[in-house]
């Protein structure tokens, strides 16, 4: 399971060492037996506004009941499950069978810590990619305020 820390400041994808880090996950998921980092599913994180955002994850050949989508004390996890059909013949409908088949879909799990509160406007899945619109609702208390600067003196001059 990837767990990533939900930020808004930019990761290292484009980063003259991430492709460094890419191999050394896949060293450790050798070693390990874990599936890497790199083999979770790809995602963009689109900021629409100060307080609307778009997350597209990239779920090709899943469909609508594949995936399930979840927020549980400020965590959000994203997961594919895909439907195996089992046949115990080579033969499938109508007669074709599968010579060959290298696209196979394997179950991921996608999580991302958050910081503050996200409400999810909309989740919808179009060609493969599963698109969330959110806000991001930060509290009262951890928004800046705006203090203002008063005279104390008669005159109201500044000294």
């Amino acid at each position: 399971m990837a767990n990533r820390s939900f930020s808004l400041i930019p990761a290292f994808s484009h980063h003259p060492l991430s492709d460094r880090l890419s191999q050394i996950d896949n060293l450790f998921s050798r070693l390990t037996g874990e599936k890497p980092l790199a083999d979770s599913p790809a995602y963009n994180l689109l900021q629409k506004d100060k307080a609307h955002y778009e997350l597209t994850v990239s779920v090709p050949g899943y469909v609508r009941d594949e995936l399930d989508i979840s927020v549980l004390n400020n965590q959000l996890t994203i997961t594919g499950k895909p439907h195996v059909e089992k046949t115990d013949s080579v033969e499938e409908k109508d007669g074709m069978k599968w010579v060959h088949q290298g696209m196979t879909r394997s179950e991921f799990s996608l999580s991302f810590s958050l910081e503050h509160r996200i409400n999810i406007q909309k989740a919808y899945l179009d060609k493969g990619l599963l698109t969330l619109e959110f806000t991001y609702d930060i509290p009262e208390q951890e928004k800046p305020q705006k203090i203002s600067i008063g005279v104390n003196n008669q005159s109201g001059q500044v000294l």
